[in-house]
């Protein structure tokens, strides 16, 4: 991305005049600009009302209103230096990078004399407080979790890494909302070949917005192929995932506004791991895993399956001659396994959008109309309903919601081609799900399913 660099005018009339020729001072309330008396000149200050610290800017203000006229110096770096008493405190001579810097939160000082502007950065967020996040929770181990924030963020692994090798560089997205977004690595164990592709991507990226944040980010990198639901990128809101991600050698795309870290590479191995396999003993975890990759499996080949034997009772063992369907189908079994997964999703949409104290009483009705009556009324089978709660549980074991909606569609696509085929239908959905597997490829070049030995 290419911006016209516009240098600082001589005088502090010019630079007044550009800023609100450039800005809606009177137009937007909460652009506020401000003159001041500083050694004997004027001086103008631009900030944007609720991103400033008032305390910090009442002291830096009442420390420049003791300059006396004597003792300001030629040079502004030599100011900025010697009459600011704050820490972040910079120079600027180009007019994009005042203005980025003002609508990020820093406060910009115009000092007639001075062919420059001191931006100081008291600037301070809205953010909520550091917590375990909703959907990643750990039965042991830290309870904090990403927040909106991303200097937060990054502080929050520097926390937990205290090495030099750790680098973390800042660049922006977007040419209206030029979003700050942190590619995250440890120099001696990253991926170069990796690191330099991401970054190239980063840089190349030519939008207006990341309206949506991570996603939108994650849409610029890869232009996914919609025909393959299986995602590309791991998310965690967890700091102590991202950073034990980073120590294996991966790399971390945090973008300002997103509360989740990006994780790069990734595989299908890596999307089934929670942050629970890190804290276990590794017995424990690999029973996890190993647990949570065959209810994955049965989530996608169990309505299919049951299907299939339900078409061709000859088929059925005798051994399991007890899962056969023994009341009356008024509802042709395909249609009633179709049903229900549109069921599910909008139970699930109805829980999320329903507020935390009808909660309890939404969940009453539903397990009654949609389980015993429903039943009950003929429109489905017992059998059906029972297969069905199983795989609408069992997509909560695995952590990536992406990942949930891919074993489904995967497992829809098996029942159609089933439903239209039978047995090489079932044989040709099978293939169906083992080549957008293994034909997956990821950001990095690699198949869905390598498998990282660091």
């Amino acid at each position: 991305m290419t911006r016209q660099e516009i240098p600082v005018f001589k005088t502090r009339e010019e630079n007044v005049a550009y800023m609100n020729a450039t800005l809606p001072i009177r137009e937007s309330f909460d652009l506020i600009q401000r003159d001041l008396l500083i050694g004997g000149r004027v001086s103008s200050f631009y900030y944007v009302n609720g991103f400033t610290s008032e305390e910090t800017m009442l002291k830096i203000m009442d420390a420049l209103l003791k300059v006396k006229e004597e003792d300001m110096p030629e040079d502004i770096w030599k100011f900025a230096n010697a009459c600011i008493p704050y820490i972040g405190v910079d120079v600027m001579f180009d007019f994009d990078q005042i203005l980025k810097s003002l609508l990020s939160g820093e406060t910009c000082v115009f000092i007639d004399g001075y062919r420059a502007c001191i931006v100081i950065d008291c600037r301070t967020y809205p953010a909520r407080n550091v917590e375990e996040p909703d959907k990643d929770k750990s039965l042991r181990g830290s309870r904090d979790g990403f927040v909106e924030t991303i200097v937060y963020n990054t502080a929050m692994m520097r926390r937990r890494i205290r090495h030099p090798a750790l680098i973390m560089e800042m660049m922006e997205v977007g040419d209206s909302s030029r979003t700050d977004v942190a590619l995250c690595y440890m120099g001696d164990r990253a991926d170069k070949a990796l690191l330099k592709n991401v970054r190239d991507k980063i840089q190349s990226i030519d939008t207006d917005d990341l309206r949506m944040n991570q996603q939108s980010l994650a849409e610029c990198l890869f232009k996914r192929k919609w025909y393959n639901p299986f995602p590309k990128f791991k998310f965690t809101e967890r700091p102590d995932t991202a950073s034990a991600c980073l120590l294996e050698g991966k790399v971390v795309i945090l973008v300002d506004n997103s509360p989740s870290a990006m994780i790069l590479p990734t595989s299908v191995f890596d999307m089934i791991e929670e942050a629970n396999d890190y804290y276990f003993p590794t017995l424990t975890s690999v029973y996890l895993k190993i647990s949570r990759t065959l209810i994955n499996l049965m989530t996608i080949f169990l309505t299919p399956v049951f299907l299939l034997f339900m078409q061709n009772p000859n088929w059925l063992p005798k051994v399991f001659a007890f899962v056969a369907v023994k009341d009356t189908v008024n509802i042709p079994l395909i249609y009633q396994l179709l049903m229900l997964e549109v069921a599910i999703d909008g139970l699930r949409l109805a829980a999320l959008n329903t507020p935390s104290m009808l909660s309890t009483p939404l969940s009453v009705i539903a397990g009654l109309v949609m389980g015993e009556f429903s039943v009950e009324s003929g429109w489905f089978n017992a059998e059906v309903m029972l297969y069905m709660a199983f795989v609408a549980v069992a997509n909560y074991t695995q952590p990536n919601f992406e990942l949930g909606y891919a074993l489904k569609f995967m497992r829809l696509a098996l029942l159609i081609l089933t439903a239209l085929f039978n047995g090489w239908g079932f044989v040709m959905g099978c293939v169906l799900v083992v080549c957008s597997i293994c034909f997956n490829k990821t950001l990095s070049g690699r198949s869905y399913l390598h498998v990282s030995l660091k």
